[in-house]
């Protein structure tokens, strides 16, 4: 089996979270030295023009990310100037962020119960939340929050003006009940 391809899918499973050379060792079932050993070798693969992505080593912990000569690219992707709104996906992220902030993308997915990187990264960009620092949580996740661009963005002077969220909700029952149909059986001709 191919280590590199391997330690590649980690990095990539990480995500922005990163892994530390200790944890890369321990699920490899090898020391530390093997791994950074492929883990070099890897980052010299990247170095190649005919990649999009790079390793970096930030503090103790090692995490894949894009070229910064591919940056302008990464920039349209993120500011369509066609389309200044928000989707459905990004309003729903946005809204969780703001109303739990602080919180954790993990936190975030969570709620939403689907991945959220993708979006947390697209608001980062577009400077409607930020980073506020890490949580006490395994792994030191990262916590996000709205910013002034947010409370601009909505025409919002402070986040106290957020409408509040109804806490009685109506529970609606949907299963009906099993003999109370408005459909009837014919009585048969005889």
């Amino acid at each position: 089996m191919n280590q590199k391809a391997v330690i590649e899918g980690i990095l990539f499973v990480s995500g922005s979270e990163g892994i530390t050379l200790e944890e890369l060792a321990r699920v490899l079932e090898k020391n530390e030295e093997q791994v950074e050993t492929l883990l070099q070798e890897l980052k010299n693969d990247y170095q190649s023009e005919e990649r999009g992505i790079q390793l970096e080593k930030y503090g103790d912990l090692y995490k894949l990310t894009t070229k910064k000569e591919h940056k302008s690219f990464y920039e349209k992707l993120v500011f369509v100037q066609d389309n200044p709104n928000l989707s459905q996906a990004a309003l729903e992220t946005l809204a969780i962020i703001a109303y739990n902030e602080p919180i954790t993308r993990v936190e975030v997915d969570e709620i939403r119960g689907v991945g959220s990187a993708h979006l947390v990264r697209k608001l980062l960009m577009k400077n409607l939340i930020e980073e506020r620092g890490k949580s006490d949580l395994p792994g030191r996740p990262m916590m996000y929050g709205t910013t002034k661009e947010f409370l601009d963005f909505f025409g919002l002077k402070r986040k106290e003006d957020l409408p509040t969220l109804d806490s009685q909700i109506e529970v609606i029952d949907l299963e009906p009940e099993l003999f109370d149909s408005k459909y009837h059986e014919r009585d048969s001709i005889s």
